[in-house]
């Protein structure tokens, strides 16, 4: 297929890359030029705006940092609306807030246009790996027209329902993911403060019933004090933020969200947020008077 790819940073340049493998002819757009010049080395086709390249595709997709962006590159004056015609899907990998996405949708309805939310969980490892799990909301049988694309650049690919409600299960994934990322930390403290291993107790709860993705993979890198952002800082702040918001819409408790949030919100303001979010283990550690570098 010929496909239209907006956003090339941590997530969105290995995403394309994986579609242009995968023998799909890949238009590109990115706000910095040079974030397009690996792409275009590998055989991508260089547009000058969104609407460019949604005049040369069918169906584009954007992976940019929250709604102000999105609505931006679909519905700004050089946006996905202006140049797609009517029956082009869009499909938004970003993370942004269950509301905004329906909103967008909304008025690119208007257009003629198709959108589908579909945020990612798994990194930018899963995004090199192409081994991305995918939760899609929207209209089902654009889903179906788009997914041979989904499976270019991910393993686990999911309808969840109608617009909005990829954001709600990716707001949920965050809350496992924040929740237990701090845990992690916690626990990796307490052991160090005790004058035990950490590296130990990790090999010993990946047995049990504590074991969790975070814990294996995150754990490793906390162990490694490898905080290289896969994910960074800021973005799960920002996440976290999409969580307690819905969380307040809907009327529903969500205490544990909360106390990771403020853990994010404190990792931003020690400046930290472009490390990687497990960084918060060095949060834990100058709060004991330990390491925290």
């Amino acid at each position: 297929m010929d496909v239209g790819f907006i956003g090339l940073g941590l997530m969105g340049r290995p995403m394309a890359l994986n579609l242009l493998r995968a023998g799909h002819r890949v238009h590109v757009w990115a706000r910095r030029r040079e974030s397009m010049a690996p792409l275009i080395e590998a055989g991508a086709i260089a547009a000058d705006s969104p609407a460019e390249l949604a005049r040369s595709v069918r169906i584009t997709f954007s992976m940019v940092a929250d709604a102000p962006d999105v609505e931006e590159v679909t519905l700004g004056e050089r946006g996905v609306a202006l140049g797609a015609q009517p029956g082009h899907i869009h499909v938004d990998c970003s993370t942004i807030a269950p509301e905004a996405v329906r909103r967008i949708a909304a008025r690119l309805a208007e257009r003629g246009v198709l959108m589908l939310d579909a945020p990612v969980s798994g990194g930018e490892i899963g995004a090199i790996e192409g081994t991305l799990t995918f939760m899609v909301g929207g209209d089902e049988s654009a889903f179906a027209t788009v997914r041979p694309l989904l499976e270019a650049m991910g393993r686990t690919i999911t309808w969840i329902g109608s617009s909005g409600a990829g954001q709600v299960a990716k707001a949920c994934n965050q809350i496992l993911t924040g929740v237990t990322v701090v845990a992690v930390a916690e626990a990796f403290n307490l052991a160090r403060a005790e004058g035990v291993d950490p590296s130990r107790v990790r090999t010993a709860l990946l047995g049990g019933s504590a074991y969790s993705r975070v814990l294996e993979n995150h754990g490793a890198r906390m162990l490694d004090r490898n905080f290289r952002p896969g994910f960074k800082a800021w973005m799960h702040q920002k996440d976290m933020r999409i969580v307690l918001d819905e969380a307040h819409r809907s009327g529903v408790p969500a205490p544990l969200s909360a106390v990771a949030a403020q853990w994010f919100n404190a990792l931003v303001g020690a400046g930290l947020g472009e490390e990687d979010s497990i960084a918060v283990l060095k949060l834990f550690e100058q709060m004991r008077g330990g390491q925290g570098r």
